[in-house]
């Protein structure tokens, strides 16, 4: 199931972003599911980022996130055969790191 997410995140940014990461690590816990990701910045957003618009980079990343939302839950919805009930996500510039926080809706024996 890791392996599953992991390729399915990194396809979804590639496909909104035109490059993915590099890395991508995900822990599966028994209510939440977290994908860790290195080396996410395209060269273009790495040139911006060394221009003094991290925060550009940033906030444009943060739209990208907000659209690829519907596409990255699936994504784990799939894998898990469980729903997601929260999402969060964010970047960091340097270094250069990006992270996706599933929280999944509780099991019966759970609630």
């Amino acid at each position: 199931m890791n392996q599953e997410i992991n390729n399915g995140t990194v396809r979804v940014l590639r496909d909104y972003t035109g490059r993915g990461p590099t890395k991508a690590r995900s822990v599966i816990d028994q209510d939440s599911v977290t994908v860790l990701f290195a080396d996410t910045l395209t060269p273009a957003e790495r040139r911006l980022a060394e221009g003094g618009k991290g925060d550009h980079v940033l906030n444009t990343r943060h739209e990208f996130q907000r659209l690829m939302r519907d596409d990255l839950v699936k994504v784990v919805e799939d894998a898990l055969d469980r729903k997601v009930i929260a999402f969060m996500s964010t970047n960091h510039i340097d270094p250069d790191y990006g992270v996706e926080v599933f929280v999944l809706e509780p099991v019966d024996s759970e609630k």
